[in-house]
């Protein structure tokens, strides 16, 4: 067993005194999440549906930077937060709840927090918004509430890329040193245009979903869309659903595939954040390329047994809590067991029992 905290730091032994504190930094919009469970079917115009679970939890931008604190990556979040009581409940839960750092974030006075309703039934999720776009700061610098002209020094960022807009903060990273991980959205202009997206020249790494990977390289299989990609980033990762994923790494010459586990997915929600964080704390360890994928899929599918997006990413806690359970299940496949025994070197020796639960039905309780 390695010689880690229980708490687990996937940098142990990798950290020197002149690196960055920040291992992660990232930016967007925190939206507050309240998520309804438990419905047999989508809700009927005209009638009431009773949910027989509900969660609250930060959602947007949270559910990213939540995963990535709980896998032990120093975290730093420049948001944009309402003087509201979601607002104030979102601040307390990253910051205190999870330990992100929020220094570079800004509460803005008479500005209402962005809520999401999800409704998640038969694997699926349906979701509805509110919000409004928060104001640009106006008059002095006021530390700790501002978002930043220049991002932190940090090991890596991550990017959600949007066709045709392009952040200046991605270069400004990029130029710091940091590697810069990136998503994509739906394109909802219908161009699937590479070039729409500058930020893509200063990203390591470029992770979209099979439909989106195909879409931009004008390709009919996942697998050649990530080597059509990898001519365009150093590292491309596409997922491929209930099939796993596929990467390429260009400057290694290699590629990897990893299926998925196979789950009973209560509520999707997140669940592409979590596997991007997962594959960020794998490559800033230098994991091999197929334990990277491994993880990342991992951590995606305990995400998904659990409902919410920031409520469901899942710790070393559940990792361990799984990697024991697994084991000890009969009829198990021992190939499949080897994909994951890179995580004997990494997990505490003891862990809690599984399953583990973190949601809460309210936005929080007084102390």
């Amino acid at each position: 067993m390695s010689t880690l905290d229980p708490g687990i730091d996937p940098l142990y032994g990798l950290r020197a005194p002149q690196d960055p504190a920040c291992d992660v930094f990232l930016t967007g919009t925190v939206f507050l999440d309240i998520i309804f469970t438990g419905l047999d079917s989508a809700p009927v115009r005209g009638t009431e549906s009773w949910a027989r679970g509900m969660g609250s939890s930060p959602g947007g931008v949270a559910n990213m930077a939540t995963a990535l604190a709980r896998l032990g990556l120093h975290t730093s979040l420049a948001a944009a937060f309402g003087d509201d009581h979601y607002g104030e409940y979102c601040w307390d839960a990253l910051e205190q709840g999870e330990g992100i750092d929020l220094s570079l974030s800004r509460t803005v006075p008479g500005w209402h927090s962005p809520v999401t309703v999800s409704m998640a039934y038969e694997g699926e999720r349906t979701m509805v918004s509110h919000g409004h776009e928060a104001p640009a700061p106006a008059g002095p610098a006021v530390p700790g509430r501002t978002l930043p002209h220049r991002p932190p020094r940090a090991r890596a960022a991550v990017a959600s890329l949007v066709p045709g807009r392009s952040e200046p903060w991605v270069a400004r990273a990029a130029r710091d040193g940091a590697m810069v991980f990136a998503d994509v959205g739906w394109d909802e202009t219908g161009r699937w245009d590479l070039d729409a997206l500058p930020d893509l020249d200063h990203c390591l790494a470029f992770l979209p979903n099979a439909e989106e990977a195909m879409r931009y390289t004008r390709t009919d299989c996942p697998r050649a869309a990530a080597h059509a990609l990898a001519e365009r980033v150093p590292l491309a990762v596409v997922t491929l659903g209930a099939e796993g994923a596929y990467a390429v790494d260009r400057e290694a010459g290699t590629a990897a595939e990893v299926p998925a586990i196979e789950v009973e997915a209560l509520d999707p929600t997140g669940a592409g954040d979590v596997f991007v964080a997962g594959f960020l704390t794998g490559t800033l360890a230098g994991w091999p390329l197929a334990d990277r994928l491994a993880f990342a899929g991992l951590t995606a599918a305990l995400s998904v047994q659990e409902f919410g997006g920031s409520l469901s990413a899942p710790g070393w806690a559940e990792v361990a809590g799984w990697w024991q359970q697994v084991r000890t299940c009969a009829a198990q496949d021992p190939a499949a067991l080897e994909r994951y025994a890179f995580l004997d070197e990494l997990l505490p020796g003891t862990c809690r029992a599984w399953p583990l639960r973190r949601a809460v039905p309210t936005i929080g309780f007084r102390q």
